[in-house]
């Protein structure tokens, strides 16, 4: 039996399958893969900080802020005059976290007054700042 041009004396095709480039073409990948495995793996061990992931629990105050109709202001329900909201807006903002002020205008009320009282949270550096109203029924 002769190896040289693959097919016999009678003409037939040589029905054996030829291992050797197969088992080249293994062994190279093995080598790949001995070299490149603990190249992945490898890590420098450091002993990482702890985190807890539980959210913060500090809500921000509300301040609600209303303007009747004849133009009276009230801060959570106690009257207050327009220098002593100046006064209490200045402190709130310096607060942490920062209170939400949240506006009630009478629907009768001036719109200038609504407008000073929304200049003042302005002035004072408060960046949350809201309109309460009623849905129409």
């Amino acid at each position: 039996m002769s190896f040289g041009g693959g097919f016999d004396e009678e003409g037939e095709v040589m029905s054996e399958i030829n291992m050797t480039p197969l088992v080249d073409v293994m062994l190279v990948l093995l080598i790949i893969f001995i070299i490149t495995v603990p190249v992945i793996t490898h890590s420098v061990k450091v002993d990482l900080p702890r985190a807890d992931n539980t959210p913060n629990l500090i809500k921000p105050d509300t301040v609600n802020l209303a303007v009747d109709a004849d133009g009276t202001l009230h801060w959570n329900k106690s009257v207050v005059s327009s220098g002593e909201l100046d006064q209490r807006l200045v402190v709130a903002a310096q607060k942490e976290p920062q209170p939400e002020i949240h506006i009630r205008g009478d629907r009768k009320a001036n719109y200038e007054e609504v407008l000073k009282v929304m200049a003042a949270v302005q002035r004072a550096g408060i960046l949350k700042l809201g309109f309460v109203t009623e849905p129409q029924s």
